[in-house]
């Protein structure tokens, strides 16, 4: 391995760590969805390891087209460009929606009281108790059961929703710095060099995210805990409006 192949490594690795932790889009949204639907932490690292898998190897893929048609970096940029504005607006849009649905779901199940009468042989009685419409509540006498909330979003939509913006999402630096430079080196060169970006990576982001989704799995959240969902798609909106509109 040449000392120019091995300063190309280091900085590839280098490059996908801070292009990670300086850009919250890599991980606050696997954060959030994970807290607001109880995803277990298998699932959490899963998920997140297949959009950044999807993430980097869109790019990985636009770039090694260009690099056999021969066409200018600055026009792959502007590719990458595109994508990241699609990619922002998605997030803008799937962050707005979920986080409506989720303060609706968060009204619903604001706690409030009914009355349940009980016939007895000598004589009739009647209590109340307060609950919430998030979650089904039971009782020691037969009732009908809730039926599921409307609109309630199906636990397997999310992690494609978040897969697909991630294919959207452009890896920035990869393109210019990492592979064209590699590609005069060989095959070779450009394996390596986007193997070392995609581990730093993919490996910060899930790092990053297993320990933020620990974190909040053992913090008590009390009576907060049903804007959870709002809360996580108002994290998302943020994230998608910080990078089209701030840059990040």
């Amino acid at each position: 391995m040449t000392a120019e192949l091995t300063a190309l490594l280091l900085t590839a690795a280098s490059l996908g760590f801070v292009h990670t932790l300086i850009g919250p889009d890599h991980y606050i949204p696997f954060i959030a969805m994970s807290q607001a639907r109880s995803w277990s932490r298998r699932k959490t690292l899963l998920i997140t390891f297949l959009c950044g898998l999807g993430h980097v190897g869109s790019s990985v893929v636009i770039g090694l087209i260009g690099i056999g048609l021969g066409v200018a970096v600055a026009r792959l940029e502007g590719v990458e460009a595109t994508r990241g504005d699609i990619a922002a607006w998605l997030m803008i849009a799937f962050g707005l929606v979920y986080g409506l649905w989720g303060v609706k779901r968060a009204l619903r199940g604001r706690s409030h009281a009914h009355a349940h009468f009980h016939l007895a042989k000598a004589h009739e009685h009647a209590h109340a108790h307060e609950h919430g419409h998030t979650h089904e509540h039971e009782h020691v006498h037969a009732h009908v059961p809730e039926p599921a909330a409307a609109g309630e979003p199906k636990a397997n939509i999310t992690p494609w929703v978040l897969f697909t913006i991630f294919v959207f999402g452009p890896c920035e630096p990869l393109i210019p710095i990492v592979m064209y430079p590699a590609a005069r080196m060989g095959a070779g060169s450009v394996i390596l060099v986007t193997a070392a970006f995609a581990v730093a990576t993919i490996g910060t982001m899930m790092t990053i995210v297993g320990l933020g989704s620990v974190g909040l799995k053992v913090a008590k959240f009390g009576g907060f805990e049903r804007w959870m969902h709002a809360t996580a798609g108002a994290m998302i909106f943020l994230c998608g409006f910080a990078i089209k509109f701030m840059g990040l």
